[in-house]
């Protein structure tokens, strides 16, 4: 089997970018240069550029319709446009560049598209998805996979091809812990094997900080305020971290203590059974209650029907079995589950933020969108804007409320969806990952608007591989068993 023999240099020279319809540019004249081999972690805060670094490397930013562009960008001394394959990219929301049906053919696309001989082709699909640890069939249907397999299905994707410099984009945000590691572990492997490039944007710095030789960090401006070996850069000025946003190791953020509210169950399942329309169930045997005033973490591997079942908790998607049972305050007389509620019923009695936030956009700017559900519930005037205004500045999206939803920053993407659905409070709300892709300034603030959700009375369920997150807000641990069949609760 070939593999690279000489990662690739990269190299920006006074580049930014500026999205189309923004007056801001993404990152002001960025200079750095990328040595072949070199293994580089790129940190800083939400929204600072560092996916479009990434993009405009693998020539994937767009033309002049989606920006315009500065300066110039390099790989191996040539425009980035003229050596693709050189570098691959892995995206920060692997359902955008899953292609295939099935999984062996989306793992052989790329090596397809490089005229890698047919031979040589399934080796690598097969050993390209043995190093992430994706044990499915290659028949195994693309779009039944979880979000963590997806992740991991992307990355066997760009291993597979070869290149010689590896960008990541917060490749294990959606994975749970022993998996982010395997992953981690399977890109060392590959990188002493091959001496490619790695340039990763991670958030959370300490998985990857024995792995690269340098880490650079950007601020919320897109400025270069860090450069140099992960040991000279952590024992720099931290609190120039911190502000930034970086994860430091050894610093890890507080939230403000908070007492459980009342003790009322909201919604009961018992014996229950969860699954997709036409497969078979993913979990059953589910018994637990969801009570007011307090948050309930759901938690377990990739792939176990955690996002399953919080559809359903949610009235989205009906169970197999077993029963799903509102309190009679919450249910108004409407139906005992949430599935029979109409949607207008939905939106004050249960929210839920979907995994992917795209899933959930439905207009033109980030402040329509969370006027939306004010406005079905009849709010108007002076009481809409402050609510509306107050929660875009808590977020740090006041900035950007006459964007559009879908050209912000993962991270970005994420506050606004759970903004979409706190600011209409219902009785309970149903978060899948809802600190993926924060720095370390947006994870304290969604972790404060969660529990303070809580603290006004609201029961809040939260499926999550955040540890620190699980640790730090919840009051009831359900952990969904490796095997997919059984949930226990566990009492923080």
């Amino acid at each position: 089997m070939s593999v690279a023999q000489q990662g690739a240099r990269l190299e920006a020279r006074a580049w930014g970018w500026r999205h189309a319809g923004r007056s801001a540019w993404a990152l002001p004249e960025l200079d750095l240069a990328i040595e072949p081999g070199e293994r580089v972690l790129l940190a800083g805060a939400s929204g600072a550029g560092k996916s479009t670094l990434l993009r405009g490397f693998a020539s994937v930013l767009g033309g002049q319709d989606e920006g315009e562009q500065r300066g110039e960008l390099l790989v191996d001394g040539m425009q980035p446009e003229l050596v693709r394959g050189r570098v691959g990219l892995v995206l920060q929301d692997p359902d955008t560049q899953i292609v295939c049906d099935r999984v062996g053919d989306e793992v052989a696309f790329g090596c397809e598209n490089l005229g890698v001989a047919p031979e040589e082709i399934w080796p690598r699909v097969e050993a390209a998805l043995s190093d992430v640890g994706l044990a499915v069939p290659l028949s195994q249907h693309t779009g039944q996979l979880s979000g963590g397999q997806k992740q991991r299905l992307a990355l066997a994707s760009l291993l597979a091809m070869q290149p010689s410099a590896f960008l990541l984009d917060e490749p294990t945000a959606n994975l749970d812990p022993s998996g982010a590691r395997s992953v981690r572990d399977a890109v060392e492997r590959v990188l002493d094997r091959t001496g490619a490039t790695l340039l990763v944007v991670e958030h959370r710095v300490e998985l990857w900080a024995d792995l690269v030789d340098r880490v650079i960090v950007l601020d919320s401006a897109g400025r270069l305020v860090g450069d140099g070996s992960p040991k000279a850069v952590f024992a720099a000025d931290f609190q120039v971290l911190l502000d930034a946003g970086v994860w430091v190791p050894g610093h890890t953020p507080s939230t403000s203590a908070r007492r459980p509210g009342p003790a009322q169950t909201l919604l009961a399942a018992r014996e229950l059974a969860v699954g997709r329309r036409s497969t078979p169930p993913v979990l059953d045997d589910v018994s637990f209650d969801i009570q007011a005033g307090k948050i309930t973490a759901i938690v377990g591997n990739n792939g176990v029907g955690k996002t399953t079942l919080s559809l359903t908790l949610a009235g989205l998607l009906a169970q197999k079995s077993g029963t799903l049972r509102a309190a009679l305050e919450l249910a108004r007389g409407a139906g005992d589950s949430p599935i029979r509620w109409k949607s207008k019923e939905l939106l004050t009695r249960v929210g839920m933020v979907f995994q992917e936030p795209e899933h959930q956009f439905l207009t033109s700017t980030v402040r329509a969108e969370v006027e939306l559900g004010l406005r079905a519930l009849g709010i108007r005037g002076a009481e809409l804007t402050d609510r509306v205004t107050q929660l875009l500045g808590v977020l740090g999206l006041a900035d950007l409320a006459s964007c559009n939803p879908f050209t912000l920053s993962g991270g970005q993407k994420r506050r606004l969806s759970v903004a979409t659905v706190l600011v209409t409070a219902p009785q309970v709300i149903v978060l899948d990952e809802p600190t993926f892709g924060q720095d370390r300034n947006g994870w304290i603030v969604l972790a404060e608007l969660v529990a303070q959700a809580a603290r006004d009375g609201s029961a809040v369920v939260a499926v999550s591989h955040d540890e620190q997150f699980v640790a730090s807000v919840a009051d009831v641990i359900v952990v969904a068993d490796a095997g997919g069949t059984k949930v226990r609760e566990v009492r923080s």
